[in-house]
């Protein structure tokens, strides 16, 4: 079906409180638990780890869950990750004054109670947009718009957060959920589900099929690329580039040239179909993010520029891949009836992605003997080493996969 700007505004919208909550997750949580609460670093990283792997390891059985709960469809599993959200959110972020123990349990509950938020609402949020429509070009337009609504709400958690504090960042956060939550159920298009299902149902049942095993590794190896440099980045400009104060002015060009470049990347989709347009983005980050290993201390500019050139190439890994994704469901048959199976599945790989980056690129480093704060030589050129070099090999790889997959024809 063909979306008006109305209805993809009504659906994508829903994607700007999803990452305005994970950001926050990520990047303030451990300092506010371990510095201001005093919590060990050591119980607050197992913790977190804990509670991330089960958050992975819920989502197929939950895409599962929403395949087989006819009555309602993905509304009713919206409806049902607005308090958990709410909720979990504000209390992992508003502790009251606890003893040791108890918040060790506040600290676990409030986690697990906003990674199941997020994941029913991903999932059901993700599933919903792959059953609108099959059509080439028009997924790319639904994907690409529902990813730049995230990258608004990313930019939104950077900048918040010094500005109105966590308490306001808490209300910022519940009044965009439940006003766009509003506005994806009652102004987005409802999904249309199959009236009889024409295949077994299963939540493996995604990787039955050859076209998503393609897609399904590529996505692995080209999130583990992207995820490294990620996990590293503050190291490399503390360390590499001595521009530590820089920091936030580099993401805010990464993600604001990924918004930006999203409706080139639409375009381009259009005209070439999305596998081609995600193989000429592959190649665009390699050939930027390679020049990093020659930057000089101080490369302030340069690094700028490079920031610029990998963020338009981001908004091809955001929009791209959910839109294949579609199209491959659509191709198996399976539209209208196991887009749930589809996205837990993909929503497991996209966590685990960040783990298998730290678990590859911090052992490396550390084997290697860079410790943050050095100055040694060899420890910071096996920094560059992990930061720049290793993500474009895995690059390279995810685009000779890409190039070899029976995908260009969905």
């Amino acid at each position: 079906m063909s979306l008006t700007r109305a209805q993809l505004f009504a659906y994508g919208a829903f994607g700007f409180p999803l990452a305005l909550v994970a950001l926050p997750i990520y990047v303030m949580v451990p300092q506010l638990y371990a510095a201001q609460l005093g919590m060990s670093l050591a119980t607050v990283g197992t913790l977190l780890l804990a509670a991330r792997t089960f958050d992975a390891f819920i989502d197929p059985p939950l895409g599962r869950w929403m395949d087989g709960a006819r009555s309602g469809g993905y509304p009713n599993f919206i409806l049902l990750s607005l308090p958990l959200l709410a909720i979990g959110f504000a209390a992992l972020m508003l502790p009251p004054t606890l003893a040791p123990d108890t918040l060790v349990l506040w600290f676990s509950a409030s986690l697990i109670l906003v990674y199941l938020g997020y994941s029913i609402a991903t999932i059901a949020h993700n599933s919903w947009g792959a059953r609108l429509t099959q059509q080439r070009g028009e997924r790319t337009r639904l994907t690409a718009l529902r990813e730049g609504c995230a990258l608004a709400g990313v930019v939104m958690a950077a900048v918040l957060p010094p500005l109105a504090g966590r308490t306001g960042l808490c209300i910022s956060f519940v009044i965009a959920l439940l006003l766009t939550a509003f506005l994806l159920l009652r102004q987005a298009p409802r999904a249309v589900s199959a009236s009889v299902s024409t295949s077994p149902s299963h939540w493996l049942l995604p990787l039955r099929q050859s076209r998503f095993r393609w897609l399904f590794a590529i996505y692995a190896i080209n999130g583990i690329a992207a995820a490294v440099p990620a996990t590293l980045f503050l190291f490399f400009v503390s360390d590499r580039l001595l521009l530590p104060d820089q920091a936030p002015l580099f993401l805010l060009l990464y993600f604001l040239s990924a918004a930006l470049a999203l409706p080139l990347w639409t375009r381009l989709a259009a005209r070439i179909g999305e596998s081609r347009a995600w193989l000429s983005a592959m190649l665009l980050a390699v050939v930027a993010f390679l020049w990093t290993a020659q930057l000089a201390t101080g490369a302030m500019l340069p690094f700028a520029v490079i920031c610029v050139l990998t963020g338009a190439a981001l908004g091809a890994d955001l929009a791209l891949p959910p839109a294949l994704l579609a199209g491959v469901i659509g191709s198996a048959g399976h539209g209208g009836e196991h887009e749930g199976s589809y996205f837990g599945l993909w929503s497991w790989v996209t966590k685990m992605n960040l783990a298998l980056a730290a678990g590859i690129s911090l052992p490396l480093l550390g084997w290697l003997g860079y410790t943050p704060g050095t100055t040694d030589a060899s420890a910071l050129s096996a920094l560059t080493l992990a930061y720049a070099v290793l993500p474009c090999g895995l690059k390279i790889c995810a685009a000779l996969v890409l190039w070899r997959a029976p995908l260009s024809d969905i």
